[in-house]
Formats: C-alpha cells, structure tokens, sequence
C-alpha cells in the first residue's frame, strides 16, 4: 500500500506509545519514569548519560506525545522512503541527542546567570561550585520528549522536498514546505529568545534542527560518504529492482516460452519482452526526472505510476 508505514518510523511510534502508557501506569505506583529517564541538567544528581537517548521516547501528556508523533508519521514516512531505514534512524537518534546537548547548554547558560546574579566576579568554577551544593535542587530542570528529533524531520522533509506543498491548519491555502520550515525555525527562535516560561524547551527544537541541518549539508557535499545514497537514491534504486522483480515474477509459469498478459491472453516471448522493456523505459524516464529536477517536478500521473511500480507485489 501506497501508505504503509516503513519500519523504523512504525517502531518508533510504537516505542513512543508503549513508555507513554508505562509512564501512566508506575505513576500509580508511585514511579516517576520521567525522572528516570528523562533528561536532566548536566550538574543535577540524577543526571545520566543515558538520558540523552531515553528522554526522547517520554512525554508529559497525552497532547504532547498526539502533536509528536502525528508530526513523525506525517513527515518520517516520507523521509525514511527515501533515504533507507538505517539512515532514517541513525538521523533520528543523533538529532535527538544534538537537540539534547543545546538544552544541556542552555540551562548551563540560564544557571551561570543566575548564579552571576548573586556573586559578584562569577568564574566557572563558581558556577560548579555552586552547581555541586544546589545538585538536588536541579533535578527539577528536566526535558522529556521526541520534539528535537521530529522538527529535524520535519527540516529534512523541507530540505529533500522544498516546493513541495502542504495544507497546514488554518491555513485556507497550501505552503511550500521550505516556508513552511522556515516558519517553525522562526517561532523556535523568537521563543527560545523571550522569557514566556512556557515549559517548552524551545532550544532543543532549535538544537535538533540545527544537527539536522549540519548533517544534512555534509552528507550533500560528501556524496561517498557512509550513507551515500541522498536524496532520495537509494529509494528509486530500490523501486526499479523491485519493479523488476516483480514483473518476473508475474510471468513465471509451467510454460516457459508463453506469457499472459492482464487480460489472460498468452503472448509470445517477443511481446513479452517488448511490453517488459516498454515498462521499464518508463520507469527509468521517471527516475531520471527525479534526478535532474527533482520529486517535486512529476506529474501527479507519474507518481502515481512510480508508487504503483513500488507498491504492487
């Protein structure tokens, strides 16, 4: 189906959904997972490592793990179609963790200021200082959820198909995704930059987008790089050869030197091979567009044709 969701994207929304439902029940049981694996303040005592993976996968209610994990399925669908799934999830993990590291940073940042406030001639190893006797105190400074890792989706989405266009609500008109990303850049920012003390880790959206972005440009200028395939190559690759395969398999029978068309009427090897070649010549006419000018250039029966060839089995 033209739809499915691919692995990674359909195993993290499980995974996603699973520690949210946990998270419900050892609440009852007096068991705060969010401090256990969320991500704490570097100098908090319950700070660990770890952290920077598994507070990805926790979220405060049931509207914050809605909006992230319909803006994961929305958007890394697409993304891991096209870029393979070991891709797909090592960009995940490493814009979460990026995302991460500049909320860690920002926090040391918002503490030395504080603590400047107060000492006079603050130094580094004041704020450490400081950091040590107030450690219990700090875990309050917590972030929890997939946000950082989904908006860098959601820019690889802008970056891979920036003409593309979405129906955003409310919005009465469609918006080119590459506005549409630069629009989320923006509200991150000025956010990030006042004092609304909304509890949203504004700085771990814009970390996320910024590993993502980085990533993103390094994998463009080095094309032979581990995942070599952008853009989209991989997934085309993979979309000729299983079109190949199945039009095998769909003339595999008893009678090797006789082929059946749709209509049931057998044909002989010669147009067999033609109506083979005739299908492939266009598929590869597909691929090559692609390739010159981009997803977005297709026409809406091109792609159509092109998730068919990849879709039937």
């Amino acid at each position: 189906m033209m739809f499915r969701i691919p692995p990674v994207t359909k195993n993290l929304l499980i995974i996603n959904l699973i520690a949210f439902l946990a998270t419900l029940v050892l609440q009852m049981r007096g068991i705060d997972l969010a401090d256990i694996g969320g991500l704490h303040f570097f100098m908090a005592s319950h700070f660990h490592l770890y952290q920077l993976v598994t507070y990805l996968f926790l979220h405060a209610s049931f509207m914050h793990i809605l909006s992230n994990m319909f803006g994961l399925w929305m958007f890394g669908c697409v993304i891991e179609n096209v870029w393979g799934p070991k891709k797909f999830l090592f960009y995940y993990i490493t814009c979460g963790i990026g995302a991460g590291l500049l909320q860690e940073l920002a926090q040391f940042g918002s503490f030395y200021m504080t603590v400047a406030e107060q000492v006079p001639a603050t130094t580094l190893g004041t704020v450490l200082e400081y950091g040590s006797v107030y450690a219990d105190a700090l875990n309050s400074w917590t972030t929890i959820g997939a946000s950082g890792a989904v908006y860098a989706v959601i820019l690889a989405f802008g970056m891979t198909f920036p003409n593309e266009r979405l129906f955003i609500i409310p919005f009465p008109f469609p918006i080119k995704a590459k506005w549409f990303v630069l629009g989320y850049v923006a509200i991150e920012f000025f956010s990030a930059l006042g004092s609304s003390g909304d509890g949203v880790a504004h700085t771990a959206h814009l970390g996320g987008m910024l590993f993502g972005y980085l990533m993103i440009r390094y994998w463009n200028k080095h094309p032979n790089s581990t995942y070599d395939r952008g853009r989209g190559q991989q997934f085309f690759e993979n979309l000729r050869r299983n079109f190949e395969q199945r039009q095998q398999g769909h003339h595999t029978h008893d009678h090797p030197n006789m082929h059946v068309e749709q209509g049931g009427r057998p044909e002989t090897d010669q147009e067999y091979n033609a109506r083979k070649r005739q299908n492939q010549e266009e598929i590869d006419a597909i691929l090559d567009k692609i390739r010159k000018s981009g997803y977005d250039s297709l026409t809406k029966e091109e792609k159509k044709r092109l998730f068919d060839a990849s879709n039937e089995r």
